[in-house]
């Protein structure tokens, strides 16, 4: 059932960190998974007010939680570990280029996460923008096997240069890889929504969509063996504290 470009399930005033599964060259046909529910899919067509304490009365330090402070968005290293997708530790290797490419492929065929960055990636750890993260979801080990399990409200820690950040899932979205409009809103700097200047630090982490096309007699892929779609988690950034 085609779905309009670009539509996003998570709220457009956020700004978000894409983790994206790509490369997911000879999956398999897993029976028995479920396709994602309230999911976007795109065809080929196309804070409260803040208060002050009284003077005689300040607020101990303590009291208030860490909260989500965005780094430099410098791209780096880091370690990502998901626990309602059982992920852990699993290491993210930034590098220059764009979703589901040649080199990314190459990252997540030796068991790791790539994360693009440069003119068509994202930004670093904690970044303002779009951090997108794509990992194997049924070969290399399938560290994203249950990634597309992830419901608004689930969250995932990043850790990079002593910092660990964490994000929460806010929604859901799927990315055609045979349309010009859905890879423009999936690599967009607010997900979803390109054009649109980023606020805020958030994270898009995806995966491939194997089993749901072969369900539907899709067996479309790319030269890269790379299925039509691919499933999107939004995250915000909601903390920040030393690793």
């Amino acid at each position: 059932m085609p779905l309009s470009p670009g539509r996003v399930l998570a709220p457009s005033a956020l700004l978000a960190l894409v983790v994206t599964t790509s490369g997911c060259a000879g999956d398999p046909v897993s029976p028995g998974v479920a396709r994602v529910e309230a999911t976007t899919r795109v065809t080929p067509s196309g804070t409260p007010s803040a208060q002050t304490a009284a003077p005689s009365s300040p607020a101990p330090a303590s009291a208030a939680a860490p909260g989500p402070h965005p780094s430099d968005g410098t791209p780096r290293r880091a370690t990502l570990s998901i626990p309602e997708a059982g992920v852990q530790q699993l290491q993210v290797v930034p590098y220059v280029g764009w979703t589901d490419d040649a080199p990314g492929t190459v990252i997540q065929n030796r068991g790791n996460a790539a994360s693009p960055h440069g003119p068509r990636g994202g930004v670093g750890p904690g970044g303002v923008g779009n951090y997108q993260v794509t990992a194997h979801r049924n070969t290399a080990g399938g560290p994203f096997f249950s990634v597309p399990d992830l419901r608004a409200g689930d969250r995932l820690t990043l850790t990079a240069a002593g910092v660990s950040y964490t994000y929460e899932i806010t929604g859901t979205r799927e990315t055609s890889f045979r349309s010009t409009a859905s890879l423009a809103a999936h690599r967009a700097a607010v997900p979803g929504q390109p054009g649109v200047a980023p606020t805020r630090a958030m994270i898009t982490i995806s995966t491939c969509a194997t089993q749901e096309d072969h369900a539907e007699g899709n067996y479309w892929s790319d030269e890269l063996d790379n299925p039509e779609h691919r499933i999107d988690k939004i995250g915000v950034l909601t903390q920040t504290v030393p690793a």
